[in-house]
Formats: structure tokens, sequence, C-alpha cells
């Protein structure tokens, strides 16, 4: 049993042992997202953990550090340098966007994948870049002197706008890289990053969906895990090595550090980390925040979408055109609600709630004999006061988002408001308006409103049976008018042009002035713009100060815990900047003693192939390899390992993360998390958070065996010790 189950379940008994101790554990190897130049503070615990290198080779300023082998890859995941050459590696859904953009029928790299036979065929990648962190530096006491804890956040943030913007532009003109200032443990630090972005980054390597995505949405937050989940990119530069715009005369990147590949595998226990830019977490968090995650925004969210999806998944197997147009949209709509599930049952589990309740209690005791923090002692209550006093509202707001505007076409009434604010502005002539009919058919060829109007039909009864007291009297004057039929009703909005392609074009293009009358009298245009005005004027101005409130309490609070809580090591919560995290490779079960067998295999992933099933559908060049036992150099006890679980502490934004051994060599890439660990984001258990990582070596066996795209393996480095 835990320190913090022993402290919880005796509180009232050992109140006094529990504040000597601290309440809940200490950050360990297996918890925490640390700043890379504060790593020198951890490496007693990393090397007691199985660290066999010293820190400053993870993170240095001179330009040696691994930290310029890993780059914030687009906007939102991770990725890292495989070679000399400018080779990078991440996951396959982190390039799933980019490839989107340069497929087409006659190149459907999708469903064939795609690798280049050498430099020449390497693609290039409109829009995308890469970023690099060079150097990372605490600035608080120059965003921070003279200003006063307990300072408004209005008047406070005035003043640190005004002190961020120029010390960026002072650190951009010293340094000559970009400089981003950030918060960190929510506004009581500051960091800047020196960053260095580039612009000509070419496509490498992309296995086809039954490998990349193999298990698609039924396996998305699981484990056991079989999926293939990399792609291959190039960062270019100009001659003179620095970042440039897109040319032939480019040449690939030579970095100033790339990651050594190790192949010789790993056992249960050893040790790990996970570098890269994690999204978004909330560890510190009240009770009372916790409470409406646990029993307002995740439990609507997942009762909303579970009926969308039945309805959707129903229409998908019976029409095959609705599935082509659906199923995109579906593992959008389903990963979150995946993920929620997994959230809700491991706060639940593990009495997340009642752990908050009883560190607040302590907070409390410390708080009334420390005078150091004055402000501490009624700050619980008033987090409690306020957020007691929006959860209504709360949920109604949720169920707003979720559920009507869970219904596309009231979304898609803001096409309509579009046409009606031109006529109103004077700018309605024929160039504007055709425009504006273009810019919805990517809305359109993807949507079908025999199916939306179901959904209408299912989530507005759970609208208003949720929501009474909230809801605009467009809904309910349209439902009364409608005999308070939820049928009829549904009938009669969508007979709107709206749920029609060719009706609203046509609208839109008529150029009569005469049909904003239409449109004002349209029931998906008063829908939308009434819920969009509700929202507008009785629900953002309430939750907006409510946000502004918290900002300033969470920030007193973690201030508060971070001086009287002293046996904790606190790490700041992910903001998308660079951490690293580090624990052990580890199996998992966390419904029975025996745990399940850490890593996967070629075997069962061949086990699971089933042609009748679209993302379990193995490409049949794989199938063949397998069935010759074709693995080459990958071979490992007869089959090629696929993936493998630790207990890292990642988040969103780790996708396509090196996964490193404790010589800091890549062992595969991180790319999801076990759906009975999701509630990570807000509360680490060590005994059921884990990461999932692709093993390299079936990384390798792809590239070379699959992909034909062996020359790639020449420019890395590959060692087996």
């Amino acid at each position: 049993m835990s320190a913090t189950m022993r402290c919880g379940s005796l509180l009232l008994k050992t109140a006094f042992f529990c504040s000597m101790v601290g309440f809940l554990p200490t950050a360990t190897a297996k918890e925490g997202m640390w700043v890379p130049a504060t790593l020198k503070s951890r490496e007693a615990d990393m090397k007691a953990n199985g660290l066999e290198i010293p820190v400053e080779h993870l993170y240095n300023e001179n330009g040696t550090g691994l930290n310029n082998a890993i780059v914030l890859f687009g906007k939102g995941c991770t990725g890292e340098l495989i070679s000399s050459k400018g080779l990078l590696l991440t996951n396959h859904h982190c390039g799933y966007g980019t490839v989107q953009g340069l497929s087409s029928k006659e190149h459907d790299y999708f469903a064939a994948g795609f690798w280049a036979k050498s430099m020449q065929e390497e693609l290039p990648c409109p829009g995308l870049t890469v970023t690099f962190v060079r150097k990372m530096e605490n600035v608080t006491d120059k965003i921070l002197f003279g200003i006063a804890d307990t300072l408004s956040e209005m008047g406070r943030d005035s003043l640190i706008s005004v002190r961020i913007k120029n010390l960026e532009r002072g650190f951009k003109f010293a340094s000559g890289y970009d400089a981003n200032i950030k918060p960190y443990y929510n506004g009581n630090q500051y960091w800047v990053a020196l960053t260095e972005t580039f612009r000509d980054i070419r496509l490498v390597g992309f296995p086809p969906n039954g490998i990349g995505s193999f298990g698609g949405d039924a396996d998305n937050w699981m484990f056991p895990r079989h999926t293939g989940d990399f792609s291959m990119f190039r960062i270019y530069s100009n001659k003179a090595n620095k970042p440039a715009d897109y040319s032939k005369d480019n040449k690939p990147y030579n970095p100033q550090q790339f990651f050594t590949i190790n192949t010789s595998g790993y056992k249960e226990g050893d040790f790990t980390m996970v570098y890269g830019f994690p999204a978004y977490t909330n560890e510190y968090i009240s009770s009372y925040q916790l409470n409406q995650v646990l029993n307002i925004t995740d439990p609507v969210r997942i009762s909303v979408r579970t009926v969308r999806l039945n309805i959707w998944k129903e229409h998908m197997q019976n029409d095959r055109a609705v599935f082509l147009k659906y199923t995109s949209k579906r593992a959008g709509v389903a990963n979150g609600w995946k993920k929620w599930q997994g959230e809700v049952r491991g706060l639940e589990n593990n009495g997340v709630l009642g752990l908050k309740q009883d560190y607040e209690k302590l907070f409390q005791a410390w708080a009334a004999k420390d005078e150091t923090v004055p402000y501490a002692d009624e700050l619980v209550s008033q987090i409690g006061a306020r957020s007691l006093a929006v959860n209504e509202l709360l949920k109604a707001d949720e169920y707003i988002k979720e559920a009507v505007y869970g219904v596309e076409l009231i979304s898609q009434g803001a096409a309509l408001d579009k046409i009606l604010q031109l006529y109103r502005t004077g700018k309605a002539n024929t160039d504007t308006l055709t425009k504006l009919a273009d810019s919805w058919n990517g809305f359109y060829r993807n949507y079908d409103a025999a199916t939306d109007k179901d959904v209408f039909m299912a989530l507005m009864p759970m609208y208003f049976d949720k929501c009474e007291g909230y809801i605009p009297g467009a809904f309910t004057r349209q439902y009364a008018e409608q005999g308070s039929d939820y049928a009829k009703w549904a009938d009669y909005v969508f007979s709107s042009p709206a749920a029609d392609a060719a009706k609203l074009r046509q609208l839109a293009l008529s150029g009569n002035p005469a049909d904003t009358l239409k449109i004002l009298g349209d029931p998906v245009w008063q829908l939308y713009t009434g819920v969009s005005n509700y929202r507008k004027y009785h629900v953002l101005p309430v939750l907006s100060k409510y946000n502004e409130d918290m900002a300033y309490l969470n920030r007193l609070y973690m201030n508060a815990q971070m001086k009287l809580d002293r046996s904790k090591a606190f790490y700041p919560d992910a903001n998308f900047t660079l951490r690293l995290t580090y624990g052990n490779v580890k199996g998992i079960d966390p419904d029975g003693p025996a745990p399940y067998a850490f890593q996967t295999n070629l075997d069962e992933a061949v086990a699971k192939h089933n042609p009748g099933v679209e993302e379990f559908n193995m490409p049949q060049k794989l199938r063949d390899l397998y069935q010759a036992k074709d693995y080459g150099r990958w071979a490992v006890n007869g089959t090629v390992p696929i993936a493998f679980t630790a207990v890292n502490h990642t988040s969103g934004g780790n996708s396509g993360s090196p996964v490193l051994n404790a010589k800091g060599q890549l062992i595969g890439t991180n790319f999801d998390r076990v759906w009975e660990g999701t509630m990570s984001d807000l509360y680490f258990d060590p005994r059921v958070c884990r990461n999932i990582t692709l093993d390299v070596r079936y990384t390798l066996f792809i590239i070379e065996k699959f992909g034909g795209a062996g020359w790639l393996l020449k420019e890395m480095k590959i060692v087996q010790k």
C-alpha cells in the first residue's frame, strides 16, 4: 500500500504523521514532467533508478545536449532526429494531416504508403514546420520583480505582458533565436525558450494505414497494441545550415545532435526516458475543480457522445457512402469520448476526489501554523465557493457544446449568418458570395442530413431534460410551435436550405437582398443565433469571470503548496514546452495480480488481421513477410516486437517523442497511453499509468523489409550494446 493510501485511509488518526511525511507522495522516477534545464536537481534520483549518463548529455547550453535532437513537430507533436542528414522520426498520426494534403486518387498514400527511394523523391510538405529548443532560462525575477503575489490578475497581466514582450525582443536580438516566454506553476515562474524553426520539411516514409493506424479506433487508448505508428520526414536548410523556405537548392540539415538507435532490446524494469512536448496537465487543482471534471464535464461529454456515436455507427453500417463521410469525424469524436471514460474510471477507482479533499485538510492545517503565507488560510474555501456557484451553468454550457453544437446543422447555421452579415455590411457582391459558397464544400462533402436529423431527434430531448432553465428562447419557441413533438420539430428544422448543399449555394448566389428575410425566418439560423447569443450574453461572461478568478486563486494555491508542503518535489504542469520524464519498462493488469505482457509482437498482430474490418486489414505484403518469416536482423524469438509499456508520465503532445534507454539511446517512439491511466493528466498513479511505445526494431523492420527503403538505415547510427 502506498504512502498516499495509508495517509488517506487513516487521516483522522494520523494527521500529524502524514503532515510530517507529506500526504501526497513526493514525485518519484515514475512521476513528473521535468524542465530539462533543472535536471541537475534530479540527477541523483535518475541515477539511482538506472541513468548511466550525466544529465548534461540530456540538456546543456553549448549545443551538445540531446535537446538539440528533439523538435516540436508541427503544432502539436514531438519528433526526433535519427541521422546526421536531418532524418526525422515521429508518429504516423502526427504526419496524417500533412500526408492527406499530399495524397490524391492517383497517389493514395493512406492505402499504399509512401517510401522515397532517394532524397530526390522526398516530397515537400507546404506549411509544415519543426522547432528546436536551443536554450531554456528561468526569467522569473525579470518578469515578476516588484509584483506582489496578491496583485489582481488584471493589473498583474498588464505589467507582465509588457515585460514579456520587451524581454523576448531583447533575447532575440542578443541570441539570434526566436524567444518565447511562458508561465510555469500557474504563473509563479516564467521561463524563456530560445528556439529555431525550420520550414523546408519533406516526407520520406509513411506506412499505409494497415500498419500505421492498425487497430484504429477499436484499439485506441488500449493495450495490447499492434500499431506501427511512425512516419519519417527530413529537415532541409540553406547552404549555411540555417532555416529557409523551400528551395530545390536547399540541402539536408546537419543537426547539432541526433539519436543513436539501440536495437538490443529491453527487459521489464529497465530505465526509460521520454523527451518531448507534453500538452496540458492539471496535477495540482483543488478537489472542487476535480469534481467538475469527474462529475460534470466528463460525464456530459461521454453521455452525449455515446448517443451521437451510436447513431453515426448505425448509419455508417447501413450505407457505405455515409461510412466514407463520417469515418474520420467519428474517429475524432470517439478519441476524446474513449479517453474521458478511462479518466473517470481511473479517478473513481483511485478515490482521487477523496485524496484531494484529505490533502486540503492537511493544507489548511499547515496554513494555520505558518504565518509567512497569510493568504493561504482562505484559499480552499474561496476556490470552493466560486466553483460551486458555477457548476450548474458549467453543466449547461457543456450540454450546449456537445448536444446543441453536436448537431452539425445547427453549427452550420453560421453559414446563413455569414450571408446575412455580408448584406448588412454592404459586401454581398458576386465575388464574396461565391467565395463564401465555395468555403462550404468541405462541410457538405462529409455531411449526411438524414444521419444528422436522427442525431437532432436524440440530442434535443437530452438537452431539454438536463438543462431546464438554461435553454434559449428560440429552442423552446420552435419546439412549442411544432406541437412539442421532436419528430415534427426535426422535420421543420431540416427543411432549411442549410440542410442541402445545392439549396444553400443557390440562396447564397441569388444576390437578392430580399433573401435576408428568408434567413431571418429560417429555423436553423434562429437556433444558431439563439444559442450563440445565449452563450455570448448569459453564459460566457459568467464563466469568463469565474476563469479569471480561478486563475488568480490557483496561482496563489500553487504558490502556497510549494511553500507549505516541504516534502513534495514539485514539477510544473505541462504547457507544450520541452520536458523530460523518466521511469521503467513495466506491464499492467489493473484488475488482477498477473501483469499484462509488457511487449507485443507481429504474431499477435497477424492474428488480429480481418479484411472485413478496415482498421484491422493488414497489407498483403506484411502478411507475406510473416508467412516467410522474412524478418532479417529484426527477428526476436521468431517474431518481431511491436510495442511495449513503461511507467513514464506523458500527455498529449508526447506523441512522437523519443523513448530512450539509460544511455540516452533511442529504443522506441511514444504514441499513446493505456486507457486505465488516462487520468494521468489530473493524477498520476504508477500502478496503472503507462505510456505505450512503438519498438524501434519494428520501425526498422517496416522501413527495410516492407518499405524497401533500406538506404535510410545506412545513414542511421545503429548499435546493439
